[in-house]
């Protein structure tokens, strides 16, 4: 399942990652046990108080430790979450627009539970924040082409 998904994620119009078209986000990079994810910052991210929700950055989080796990797999293998943790250090203000840059990288690749760390920055590179969790891999199932 991995790596056809990582090939088909990456097209432009992508069809296998609804979270990611609805959030407009793309994968930069997922290989080597790294990724790289970045999406627009938008007035649909604000929550009450104005700022991004903390849930998004929770999100892109574990999407990019995600996808660095899955660029270690055998195609027949497949990921799910079992822990995360998460760590915010500063807000990002949606009229400054912008981007958001989610990098993760796999700390501890073992049989059946991965561990992987991720940053969050803005376009400016301020860090807002830092995350960790563990990933359980199982037999996967094919992805289809049209989600």
């Amino acid at each position: 399942m991995s790596q056809c998904y990582l090939e088909a994620v990456r097209e432009c119009d992508q069809t296998v990652n609804p979270l990611f078209r609805f959030l407009g986000a793309r994968l930069a990079l997922a290989e080597a046990g790294k990724a790289v994810i970045v999406m627009p910052i938008t007035g649909n991210l604000r929550q009450g108080g104005g700022k991004v929700a903390g849930g998004i950055l929770a999100t892109l989080a574990d999407e990019s430790m995600a996808h660095a796990v899955l660029s270690l797999l055998d195609p027949c293998q497949d990921i799910v979450t079992v822990e995360m943790n998460i760590r915010y250090l500063r807000s990002a203000d949606p009229d400054k627009g912008g981007e958001l840059l989610a990098s993760a990288e796999v700390v501890k690749n073992g049989r059946t539970l991965t561990m992987a760390s991720a940053e969050v920055h803005d376009s400016t590179g301020r860090l807002l924040a830092t995350a960790g969790a563990t990933f359980h891999t199982h037999p996967g199932r094919p992805v289809s082409q049209n989600g």
